[in-house]
């Protein structure tokens, strides 16, 4: 379709009105294309204004977690692994609002004793040719990055109180650390016991106050405060616990594991003995087995079984010294165990001896598995023991009597009657020798003073009459405070005996647990077990 114009223009009049027309007026299509990408470009400023908004939001929120990280770092670890970056830590508020309502600076002479000694030791750790002085301790480790280190305590203002005049601002590492320890001091008394200075303490008395003119007080203060930093220097008992007394009565006691619960006997126990370590015992019987346990009272694990083919055990029992024990029975020799190289050697029958068994016997303190001499009592020989370090043997028998022997010359040197007793069946001393014990077939124990008995007094000390079969078994605990006896030939026949009031403890055996027949029994060398 044309448009014809009712005024027609010269041919160059309308070019150039067209021209101009042109110019003033775009076409609508141009005039639609400019408005959208005008749109399109505050769009597209819009989005990159909102994207490097939110990246820096993300910045400053990645910067505020690892901010908290480190604070947690710190105060979980210190600074070994999150170092304190002086001059760079954020400021508290209340220390803003302090130093609003108040002067920067203050000064604390509660604490200038404090400072003045820390700043002395500063000074002393500076002059490392010097040796250090009495009273004072050379440093294990200095740090020498705390001289190359400086310290602003004048921008952060938790450290401000540690200025000591009004514009001091940069200090050394030492001395930094010199503060703070002064600073926790003032902040943390009451700790003199930690001080190595002892010569500034007070040990004296009111009553060395007039000697301190002739120094006599300041030495004896010097002593003890160096008595009581050596024993604050070690991790021993401060007090010495000695045996306690038992009381008579009542005996606390508590039962635990069997010894051999992880290997009981099916046959009669015979003996049984601690090791002079007490950890180890060993127990013997009828089944011809030497077993070892280790005794802890809870599980008491089973070491190791010893098999005797032709020796049903009566009796075993350890050698002074704990590297052997010795085996015997109803036989005419005895074995002898080495703890130490796990060998059995068999020693007899002895030369010249006619005894068809060695059940009976004892352990002396040398102990050296020979035949040195032959003794000869009156009657039937049923019981021995050792005394005076094993110097002297004490035996008993069929004639009633107690004979006293001396194994260095081999002569009886003593020989008395025990009251009242006919056979004479169990002898046993205490470690010390002060005491023994006589026991007879009708269950009669007496109790003598060994001293006593020698100079000639026949009474014994007290005679006890709980048991009314034959003694089998006597036995003194280590302090002899405890003498156990007991018969076999009657059930829960085991009495313990208080020796200090010479009575027998009421609650022992206990009322609900049923012994059986006693044959044996032993105390730890601890004074902790019994068996």
């Amino acid at each position: 379709m044309s448009l014809i114009s009712q005024n027609p223009f010269p041919k160059d009049h309308t070019g150039k009105i067209k021209g101009k027309a042109d110019k003033l007026q775009p076409s609508p299509l141009e005039g639609g294309q400019e408005i959208e990408d005008r749109k399109e470009d505050d769009l597209g400023k819009s989005k990159l204004k909102k994207r490097k908004e939110r990246k820096e939001e993300d910045k400053q929120l990645q910067m505020e977690r690892e901010r908290e990280m480190r604070k947690l770092e710190n105060f979980l670890f210190g600074s070994l692994y999150s170092p304190v970056e002086f001059g760079k830590e954020e400021e508290d508020e209340m220390w803003d609002q302090a130093d609003k309502s108040s002067a920067s600076f203050f000064t604390d002479k509660s604490g200038d004793n404090v400072l003045s000694a820390y700043t002395e030791d500063i000074e002393f750790s500076e002059s490392s040719d010097e040796e250090a002085g009495p009273g004072q301790r050379k440093p294990v480790w200095v740090d020498e990055e705390e001289e190359k280190t400086s310290v602003n305590i004048a921008k952060v203002n938790r450290l401000r109180k540690l200025r000591k005049v009004e514009d001091e601002s940069v200090i050394s590492g030492s001395t930094y650390v010199s503060r703070l320890r002064a600073q926790h001091a003032k902040l943390n008394p009451g700790t003199e016991w930690a001080q190595l200075d002892s010569q500034t303490r007070n040990y004296s008395s009111h009553d060395e106050d007039s000697d301190k003119e002739n120094g006599l007080a300041l030495a004896r203060s010097n002593k003890d405060a160096e008595s009581v930093d050596d024993i604050l220097r070690t991790s021993a008992d401060l007090v010495v616990k000695s045996s306690s007394k038992l009381l008579p009565g009542h005996l606390e006691h508590s039962r635990l594991v069997d010894a051999n619960a992880e290997d009981p006997s099916n046959a009669p126990i015979n003996s049984v003995q601690f090791h002079r370590n007490a950890q180890l015992l060993l127990t013997g019987g009828l089944d011809k087995k030497l077993r070892f346990f280790q005794i802890d009272g809870k599980r008491n694990t089973k070491i190791q079984s010893i098999f005797l083919d032709d020796c049903p055990i009566r009796k075993a029992s350890f050698l002074s010294d704990g590297s052997q024990v010795i085996v015997a029975g109803r036989r005419k020799f005895f074995y002898s165990f080495d703890l130490v190289k796990a060998t059995v050697d068999k020693i007899g029958p002895l030369t010249g001896r006619e005894e068809k068994s060695l059940e009976k016997f004892e352990v002396s303190p040398d102990s050296n598995k020979e035949l040195i001499g032959t003794l000869k009592m009156n009657g039937t020989a049923r019981s021995l023991a050792f005394a005076n370090d094993g110097q002297h043997l004490l035996s008993s028998g069929g004639d009633g009597h107690v004979y006293h022997w001396d194994l260095r010359t081999r002569a009886c040197f003593h020989k008395a009657v025990d009251e009242g007793c006919i056979n004479g069946t169990a002898l046993c001393t205490s470690w010390s020798g002060t005491l023994f014990a006589a026991g007879s077939d009708s269950g009669i124990v007496n109790i003598y003073n060994r001293e006593e008995f020698l100079g000639g007094k026949r009474k014994p000390v007290k005679t006890i009459e709980n048991l009314t079969t034959k003694v089998d078994f006597m036995k003194f605990n280590n302090d002899a405070q405890i003498l156990a006896i007991s018969s076999s030939m009657k059930k829960n026949s085991l009495k313990l005996i208080h020796i200090p009031s010479y009575t027998v403890f009421s609650n022992w055996p206990p009322p609900n647990r049923t012994l059986h027949y006693p044959r044996c029994l032993d105390f730890s060398p601890e004074e902790v077990l019994w068996h």
